[in-house]
């Protein structure tokens, strides 16, 4: 059960709720209590899945910018689209970055960036920093 809590708190982050995922799953890291590798899985997958739902809210934003509900405006849109045009697909490998990660996601969908590369290089971004702070927090751990 902990391990779906890690995955949706994950896919929540990774969409457009403040929150960091971070603190959760480096307490359950510490607390030595649940599988290491299968809490890495589940924030990875969770957080990657989120940033693939952000694609298809862009893939459809003429639908979504309407509603009142929906929390991404036109200055977030502006600001991801400088960041992709200026470096490209490369700027999904900066998905994982608070503030900037969400609205470079969902421009990729807004503008049709194929959804295979999408996936593999926000993967790269997201599972590498879920790594390193799962590596960084095991280190720690051994030390003290």
């Amino acid at each position: 059960m902990i391990y779906l809590s890690l995955f949706s708190v994950a896919f929540m982050v990774a969409t457009i709720i403040p929150f960091g995922s971070e603190a959760y799953f480096i307490t359950l890291l510490s607390l030595g209590e649940y599988n290491h590798f299968f809490l890495l899985i589940a924030a990875s997958i969770g957080n990657v899945l989120g940033s693939l739902f952000n694609w298809f809210c862009g893939f459809y934003v003429n639908y979504f910018i309407k509603k009142s509900w929906f929390p991404i405006n036109n200055k977030m849109i502006d600001r991801g689209n400088k960041l992709f045009n200026r470096y490209g697909k490369w700027s999904l490998l900066l998905s994982w970055v608070p503030f900037i990660g969400d609205p470079i996601t969902f421009v990729a969908g807004t503008l049709r960036y194929p959804i295979i590369p999408f996936l593999v290089l926000v993967s790269i971004g997201k599972v590498g920093r879920y790594l390193i702070i799962y590596l960084s927090i095991i280190w720690a751990i051994s030390i003290f």
